[in-house]
């Protein structure tokens, strides 16, 4: 396996239930251990650690993650929100086609959003 350069590690509060969350979605537990999971999702990779008091800055309190949000791509992105809405998942933006401006050229994604059990917030998208 090749690991990212950046790989976020997001604390939860109950693993159990996130790892049902990121499950359903799609993800592949590359590896576990109690409380901690690596996840991947076509070449996206993220870990999930149930919260403790190791890596605590400040008391975690829902939403976790305030003022970010992870985006993901994918190959099929109507697929993976079929997963969200069918698991009763919070959309927090229902699928749209944006357009963005990089480097001088114009580029069309589809993407939509979904808030896991902790409240961050996945982007998942799909070049159109």
């Amino acid at each position: 396996m090749i690991f990212n350069k950046l790989i976020p590690e997001l604390m939860v509060s109950n693993f159990q239930k996130s790892i049902k969350f990121y499950n359903a979605l799609g993800f592949k537990q590359e590896y576990c251990r109690t409380g901690f999971a690596f996840l991947s999702l076509e070449g996206s990779q993220i870990m999930i650690q149930q919260a403790n008091d190791t890596w605590k800055t400040a008391e975690l309190v829902k939403p976790f993650g305030r003022g970010i949000n992870f985006q993901m791509e994918v190959r099929d992105v109507k697929s993976i929100l079929q997963l969200a809405k069918k698991n009763n998942y919070p959309v927090q933006y229902d699928l749209q086609e944006n357009e963005y401006e990089v480097l001088g050229k114009k580029l069309k994604q589809k993407e939509f959003l979904v808030e896991d059990p902790d409240g961050y917030l996945l982007r998942f998208f799909q070049e159109t």
